[in-house]
Order: C-alpha cells, then structure tokens, then sequence
C-alpha cells in the first residue's frame, strides 16, 4: 500500500511540474502565477506547496536528479577525481544528457532558454550549482585544497555545458557538435591534471 502512495505522490510531483514547465515555456515564467499552476494541474495551491517551495522549484527540479552528482561520482571511483569526474562527463555527451548542454531536442532548448533567459530561475540555478560544489568539497576532504579542486572542477563542467549548449543554440546539431565537445572535454580535464 505504501508503494502505490509513494507512486501517487511522484505522479502529482511530476504533474505539478510538467504543468509549470508547460506554462513557463508557453508564456513566460514571470506571467505565470502559483495559481495558474495548480489550476493547470487541478489541484489546491497549499498542495502544490506540499511539493514544491517556491515556483523556481517548479522549474528546476529536473536538476533535483543530478544534486550532488559530482560527489557521488567521486566517493564511487577508486580514480582520481579529475579523471572519474572526466569519465562521467564523457558519457554523458555520448548518451546526449542534457546537463552536459549537448542536448538538441526541441523541447530541452527551449528549457534551457527559459532557464538561462530568467534571472529569477538563473539565480536558483546557481544556488544549486554551489551546494554541488560545497558536496563535492566535502567529498575531496574540505580544507583549501578540496575547495579549490571542487571550484576548478564545477566551474570546468558547467564553461563546457554552456559551450555546447550555445552552439546547439546556434544551429549546430548535437551530432556535429559532439567530436568538439569531447576533444574540449579532454582538454580541460587534461588541464586540470596539471594544476
């Protein structure tokens, strides 16, 4: 029974937020209100405040599922940070995740567009880009040294997230753009090796 309730929450989760996102992209994020939303969604909005705390949430819980990526990603490889971290961006590229900006659907353009295009949900953005780079810290062992490797190794992923992201926004196709932002990849992380 439990499982059935936690699979009905997930569904309102997804539901609320699907409907924001659809909204957002149709007519902007500052002309939709709260209350928009939940009508969009047919709920109450003390209930879409049950799942989400503010409207930026609404839109950028899809980077709710990379939260600490880069933590994770280091506390799970026996190799260096530089080179697991490397790896795991490199696969992404190859497998087109969006958070590696080398993602060319219509819809996760427009997506990003909105994000990057709003200050409101950009400032959000960047409050989730510094918990990532706080986990990863903590991961590399805190003290000066682990919070400049994390620095260095954040702000690397997002320079290349947002140059592919800008040229697919430019009309080069994630296919065409992908042997660029590898061999970038493989640069910057090689860069870091050598810091």
């Amino acid at each position: 029974m439990a499982g059935l309730r936690d699979r009905k929450k997930q569904q309102t989760h997804d539901a609320l937020s699907e409907a924001a996102i659809a909204l957002f992209l149709e007519r902007g994020f500052d002309e939709v209100s709260v209350a928009d939303i939940a009508a969009a969604a047919d709920v109450s909005k003390p209930t879409l405040f049950k799942y989400f705390a503010t409207k930026q949430d609404l839109a950028l819980h899809r980077f709710a599922d990379h939260a600490q990526e880069a933590a994770r990603v280091v506390l799970a490889s026996s190799a260096d940070p530089v080179e697991a971290l490397r790896d795991h961006f490199l696969a992404g590229l190859k497998r087109r995740d969006p958070v590696t900006g080398l993602n060319d659907h219509p819809e996760v353009l427009a997506f990003y567009r909105l994000v990057f295009g709003t200050p409101a949900l950009a400032t959000r953005l960047h409050q989730f880009i510094a918990a990532d780079q706080a986990a990863l810290a903590e991961a590399l062992g805190n003290g000066l040294a682990g919070e400049l490797q994390a620095a260095d190794l954040i702000s690397t992923q997002q320079v290349l997230s947002r140059r592919n992201f800008a040229a697919l926004t430019a009309g080069i196709t994630a296919d065409a753009q992908y042997p660029t932002a590898v061999a970038e990849a493989k640069l910057a992380y090689r860069r870091l090796t050598r810091t």
